[in-house]
């Protein structure tokens, strides 16, 4: 079973438990954000990443320049370990590891969730990659995609056990749109998927595409 399966199965589990109103309202608030045409502003491909360095789950100093400087590199962003979605994606990375480090890259998973979030994460996926945390989602910015989760979402996040203050260690409410880049070692983007409906995600067969097309 590929990602895009696993997350419309669970879409489809989510839809008969959740009412149909608050459905409606997350629905709404999707469409409103692809509308704002976020997507465009996002780094694409032939655009060169900026150069960053993030504290990793253990909070020490991660930078993508020495990274590159090995070879390829995978960057996927995404929300948190609360979103499930971002965790079947997170657990799909982890399957296909081996594959990507065959071919000589480097996984790299970032969200804005404070280094101790990041740690559960990392430890309740079972992640043998790189977690970094975006606090204040600073590099996110920086490729265009945070965007300032709606007011009208917020109470129903928290009706579902969700504390996106404490996860992120701050107050803004702003999250990433999930992304996945495939960047060369000179920092250009090959390969870019991006989408403002965080139940999609870049399948891993075509991160892995593209990276075989670099050899």
């Amino acid at each position: 079973m590929n990602l895009t399966q696993e997350l419309a199965n669970y879409q489809s589990q989510f839809q008969t438990k959740v009412p149909a109103q608050l459905q409606s309202v997350m629905k709404r608030a999707t469409k409103d954000l692809a509308d704002s045409h976020i997507i465009d502003r996002t780094l694409k491909v032939g655009d060169r990443i900026p150069v960053f360095s993030l504290p990793d789950a253990l909070g020490q100093n991660f930078e993508i320049k020495t990274a590159l400087q090995q070879g390829y590199a995978v960057i996927s962003f995404y929300r948190g370990g609360w979103c499930p979605y971002c965790n079947l994606e997170l657990k799909a990375l982890q399957q296909i590891l081996p594959d990507i480090e065959a071919a000589g890259a480097k996984l790299i998973a970032i969200s804005p969730e404070t280094p101790d979030s990041s740690l559960s994460t990392k430890e309740k996926n079972e992640l043998d990659f790189v977690v970094l945390s975006d606090q204040g989602n600073k590099v996110a910015q920086e490729f265009g995609l945070v965007f300032e989760l709606p007011m009208e979402l917020r109470p129903i996040y928290r009706g579902f056990g969700i504390d996106i203050e404490s996860h992120n260690g701050d107050k803004s409410f702003k999250l990433p749109v999930p992304a996945t880049y495939v960047v060369a070692p000179s920092g250009e983007i090959v390969y870019a998927f991006a989408d403002a409906d965080y139940t999609k995600r870049a399948e891993p067969d075509e991160v892995i595409a593209a990276l075989k097309q670099t050899a």
